[in-house]
């Protein structure tokens, strides 16, 4: 069965946008589980810019299926989610002026501190994920440095697919779709476990999913444009409908 992870970020973006207290992102969570994600994921930024500490505290209570914190590699954020204990930490590239996460995480260049990190995660019994290019180089040093997943970046795929008037036919389109693939067989080599994720929807999010081998996608944007017209229940219910038409 692939699982769905539901990101709510973006409710978070709805109130901090007038710093109030409404929409509250645990509800999104509930609402999530109950249209049948089977974990919630939120990006806790170093500028706070959306998801805070606060939150991330009430969902690790509330919350009844798997929390998945993304983060920077920081020492700050390090103690934050050996507190929390989430279900796993996904280590993310971050940038202060991006609007969202524009690249995989450069593994190679920050392996000896992501290895010691890691180590103190799985001592909490904390599962690690890093989210990266589909770059075998980047797959390989994610192994050396005992990861147990690799999330690989869909939005160079994402992309192509919209720049190529959807059609899945088209040579770029197919490209796109065999990079990820190959990464994911390299990943299972190494005795990882295989998601996916970045600017999927519901129109580009099958042919990733169809893709064998794969355990989990992370969707967040498009869950959360499609609940303003028919709610958070049906949106994810829609995904992951979606997503199980693509595994018969």
């Amino acid at each position: 069965m692939l699982e769905l992870g539901v990101n709510i970020d973006h409710v978070a973006t709805l109130r901090e946008a007038r710093k109030t207290f409404e929409p509250d992102p645990i509800w999104a969570a509930v609402e999530a589980h109950l249209g049948g994600a089977d974990g919630i994921t939120v990006h806790l930024r170093e500028d706070r810019r959306h998801i805070q500490d606060a939150d991330v505290e009430r969902l690790r209570t509330h919350t009844q299926i798997k929390l998945n914190l993304e983060m920077a590699p920081t020492d700050e954020l390090l103690e934050f989610s050996l507190k929390i204990t989430p279900e796993m930490v996904m280590f993310v590239p971050e940038g202060r002026n991006e609007i969202t996460t524009e690249g995989g995480l450069d593994v190679i260049r920050h392996e000896k501190h992501l290895k010691q990190m890691i180590q103190k995660l799985v001592q909490q019994n904390i599962m690690v994920s890093v989210f990266i290019d589909a770059d075998k180089e980047q797959i390989k040093a994610a192994e050396n440095i005992g990861v147990q997943v690799c999330e690989v970046h869909t939005g160079p795929y994402a992309h192509v697919f919209y720049s190529q008037g959807r059609d899945k036919s088209s040579l770029e389109v197919q490209a796109e779709l065999g990079k990820i693939k190959d990464a994911g067989e390299e990943i299972q080599k190494f005795g990882m476990r295989f998601n996916a994720g970045h600017a999927l929807n519901y129109f580009n999010v099958r042919h990733v999913a169809e893709i064998q081998g794969l355990s989990e996608v992370h969707i967040g944007h498009a869950i959360i444009s499609r609940s303003m017209f028919v709610g958070m229940r049906e949106a994810v219910r829609d995904m992951k409908m979606l997503l199980m038409e693509a595994k018969q």
